[in-house]
C-alpha cells in the first residue's frame, strides 16, 4: 500500500503540474499505470491573494489549514503545497496540521546540496524572493543565494500574477526571465531555483543560462518517494 498524497493547492497551473508529475512519473516506481492515491483541494485564488498582498500570513495559514483538514478527512497521509510563496505561513500551519508535510524549499535545498551547488539564484513572486522561505532553508545546508534587482522582482511578480497563473506563456516573458537568469549567473550563481510553481511551464532547461531547479517537479518527486517509502 502506498501513502495517500494530499495536495494543498493555491494557483491552478502550478498545482496541475505537480499533480500531473505525480501521476505520470508514478509508473516509473510502481509499474504500468500506477501512482499513489491523490486528493487535492484549493479555495479561490482571490482569497489567498488578498492575504498575501496584505502581508497577513495568519490568514494564509488559515486557508492552508482548511485545505489540509479536508484532504486529511478523506484519508491523505501527508500533505504537500505546490506554491512557494505561501510557504511563508508554513510554520503556522504545521503546528496545527492533522497530518505531516513536506516543505518545497527543503526539497529544493536537498537537491541543490546533492548536486553540490554553492550559490543559487531564486526566482518567484516578489513576496517569495524577498521573504525567508528560501533564504532560511538554503542557509541551513550551507548554500548562498541571490535574487534579482528590485525592478526585475517587480516585473517578474507582474508576469506571474497577470500572465503565468492564467496560462499565458509569452515569448516576451520567457526572454525576460532568461535575461534575469543570465544576470544572476554574472553575479556568481551556479544554478537557479524556479521558485514560482508556474515558472517551469515558461522556462525549460534549454531556455536558461544556468542549470534549473524545478521546485514543482522536485516536490512532486519527493511526494512520490514518501508515498512508497514503506513498500
Amino acid at each position: 500500500m502506498t501513502k495517500h498524497i494530499g495536495i494543498v493547492a493555491c494557483s491552478a497551473e502550478g498545482a496541475a503540474l505537480c499533480y500531473r508529475t505525480i501521476c505520470t512519473e508514478g509508473p516509473n516506481l510502481l509499474g504500468r499505470h500506477a501512482h499513489p492515491e491523490v486528493t487535492m483541494h484549493t479555495p479561490s485564488l482571490s482569497e489567498y491573494v488578498q492575504y498575501i498582498e496584505a502581508g497577513d500570513w495568519g490568514g494564509v495559514a488559515r486557508l492552508m489549514l482548511s485545505s489540509v483538514s479536508k484532504v486529511a478527512e478523506v484519508g491523505a497521509d501527508f500533505a504537500i503545497c505546490p506554491d512557494n510563496t505561501i510557504h511563508q505561513a508554513f510554520e503556522l500551519v504545521v503546528e496545527k496540521s492533522p497530518i505531516p508535510w513536506l516543505h518545497i524549499a527543503e526539497e529544493v535545498a536537498a537537491e541543490a546540496k546533492r548536486q553540490n551547488y554553492k550559490c543559487l539564484g531564486v526566482l518567484g513572486s516578489r513576496f517569495l524572493m524577498e521573504g525567508p522561505v528560501y533564504s532560511s532553508r538554503l542557509a541551513a545546508v550551507g548554500i548562498e543565494h541571490k535574487i534579482p534587482e528590485v525592478k526585475d522582482r517587480d516585473r517578474m511578480n507582474q508576469i506571474i500574477f497577470d500572465e503565468l497563473i492564467y496560462s499565458r506563456f509569452s515569448v516576451e516573458a520567457r526572454s525576460y526571465f532568461s535575461k534575469a537568469i543570465g544576470e544572476l549567473a554574472k553575479q556568481g550563481c551556479d544554478a537557479v531555483v524556479l521558485g514560482c510553481t508556474e515558472i517551469p511551464l515558461l522556462i525549460a532547461p534549454e531556455d536558461s543560462p544556468l542549470p534549473t531547479l524545478d521546485s514543482t517537479r522536485l516536490l512532486a518527486r519527493a511526494a512520490l518517494r514518501r508515498a512508497i517509502e514503506t513498500l
